[in-house]
C-alpha cells in the first residue's frame, strides 16, 4: 500500500483501465441501441410502434379496422403501443448498461472502499 492512504500505482492504473473500457463499451452500446428496432403493441395487437433503443420513433402500424373504431380508439391504442415500446426500450438500455458497468470496483480512496 502506498503512503498517506493512497492506492498504489498498480491499483490506480487498473482503475483507469476499467474506466476506459467502460467508456469504449458505452460508445459501442450507443451504436447498438441506435440500430435496434423495438416494437411495442397495444393489448389487442392492432397498433404497433417501433422505436430505436434510444427511443427514437421509427415507424407506426395501425390495423385498418382500428381506424373504423374512431379517433378515440386509435389514440388510445397508439398511446398504449408507444408506452409499451418505450418501456421495453428503457428496460433494454438499462440491462445493457448494467452488463457494461456490472462488477465495477475502482478501489479509489474516498469511494466507500
Amino acid at each position: 500500500m502506498a503512503g498517506f492512504g493512497l492506492p498504489n500505482f498498480g491499483q490506480l492504473t487498473e482503475s483507469f483501465r476499467k474506466v476506459q473500457q467502460i467508456q469504449q463499451d458505452a460508445q459501442e452500446l450507443q451504436k447498438e441501441l441506435d440500430d435496434m428496432k423495438i416494437e411495442g403493441k397495444n393489448a389487442d395487437g392492432r397498433a404497433s410502434v417501433w422505436l430505436s433503443g434510444n427511443q427514437q420513433p421509427l415507424s407506426v402500424r395501425l390495423d385498418p379496422a382500428l381506424i373504423h373504431d374512431g379517433a378515440q380508439a386509435c389514440e388510445s391504442a397508439m398511446l398504449e403501443a408507444l408506452q409499451a415500446a418505450y418501456t421495453q426500450s428503457i428496460t433494454t438500455m438499462k440491462c445493457r448498461m448494467e452488463e457494461i458497468t456490472g462488477g465495477l470496483n475502482l478501489n479509489l480512496p474516498g469511494m466507500g472502499n
